[in-house]
């Protein structure tokens, strides 16, 4: 009872601070600081809605427009939008200029190429493209989001399990944490039968058709697909930065297969794009100490996370924050963070 009153109570209050900081001039005076142009603001984003995706999850997902909005605010600040491997430099060197940002994309996904691609030459921003590249290659439907969007997307409908993993078991779908528990045991089951790529897109198909989904829609508008290494390979010629994200999207603990990892991904963009990759961002937000000498003995220059902040000549190359960016975020949030207003506040009043 009263589980989600703590964090929106919270989030209320972070936005009328922020509202009243921004009315008595406090976004200025921090944004032109000496203060702010000593850090380093990465912004990271995931999908934009091809459909109804920031519906399903608006902590990944984001519409278009929204992100359009995001870089009117960005523009309006009088931030500057510097490349990721020349704002990485400008950091630690100590002579970036007055209120830096870096944008970052996660995983390569098509509503990339179809939507945040153009919006981003309408601004004329750079960005950097952190690219996963097995489901580049093999262009279907990535197996573990699909499987969790078609769970949403028809909700309203009770599963039966026997056509899909054999049980004659029916399971209601109504509630997240119900979705969450289906979609645990799907992903168990997949890995407990080592099912290859193939036999996961015929898994999506069965899933698609048990539900009453439209499966062909979702292949036809690429939705939750990864960009063909064509579509890279011209965002890359014309200025977007194609960098390191893992070829499975994945880090095993393992050194060998952690750097297997690392070369598979940077052989394929390397193909694609013709430039070695030398920054990478953590899959999930996912890193662990061993990973650091395993990315320097690869070559890697720089490696972002999902932890929110904002960089500083202090911080870890290969540990550096980003404010993950999500609809979630309020435009006033999102402001306060350009200002770098929003860094100075305690964490437990930026958690979103």
């Amino acid at each position: 009872m009263g589980d989600h009153g703590g964090p929106v109570m919270l989030k209320k209050i972070k936005q009328t601070l922020l509202g009243s900081a921004q009315s008595c001039g406090a976004f200025s005076l921090v944004g032109n600081s000496r203060w702010r142009q000593e850090r380093l603001l990465i912004l990271a984003y995931h999908g934009l809605s091809i459909d109804d995706e920031h519906l399903w999850d608006p902590t990944l997902f984001m519409h278009p427009e929204v992100f359009r909005s995001r870089l009117k605010s960005i523009a309006d600040a009088g931030c500057t939008v510097l490349p990721l491997g020349e704002a990485v430099r400008r950091l630690y060197a100590g002579d970036l200029p007055p209120r830096s940002v870096a944008l970052t994309f996660d995983d390569g996904t098509y509503d990339f190429y179809k939507h945040a691609y153009p919006i981003l030459k309408a601004f004329a921003f750079p960005a950097t493209l952190y690219l996963t590249t097995f489901y580049s290659q093999y262009n279907r439907p990535v197996f573990n989001v699909a499987v969790a969007y078609l769970l949403w997307k028809r909700r309203e409908r009770p599963l039966n399990l026997q056509s899909l993993t054999g049980e004659d078991e029916t399971v209601d779908l109504n509630s997240a944490a119900r979705r969450s528990a289906v979609f645990q045991h799907i992903y168990a089951y997949a890995q407990r039968h080592r099912l290859s790529a193939e036999q996961k897109d015929e898994f999506i198909a069965r899933l698609a058709d048990v539900l009453g989904a439209d499966h062909e829609s979702l292949t036809r508008k690429r939705i939750l697909h990864i960009m063909t290494p064509d579509e890279v390979g011209r965002v890359a010629a014309d200025g977007v930065d194609v960098q390191l994200h893992t070829h499975r999207h994945r880090t095993p603990m393992d050194r060998a297969l952690f750097l297997r990892e690392i070369e598979d991904n940077r052989k394929c963009i390397h193909a694609m794009t013709g430039v070695v990759p030398t920054h990478f961002c953590y899959p999930s937000g996912d890193y662990q100490p061993p990973f650091l000498p395993w990315l320097r003995e690869c070559g890697v220059e720089s490696a972002t996370t999902c932890d929110p902040g904002i960089a500083t000549r202090r911080s870890e190359p290969l540990l550096l924050p980003r404010l993950v960016d999500s609809s979630t975020l309020s435009p006033i949030e999102f402001q306060g963070w350009l200002s770098g207003l929003s860094d100075a506040i305690p964490r437990r009043m930026t958690a979103s």
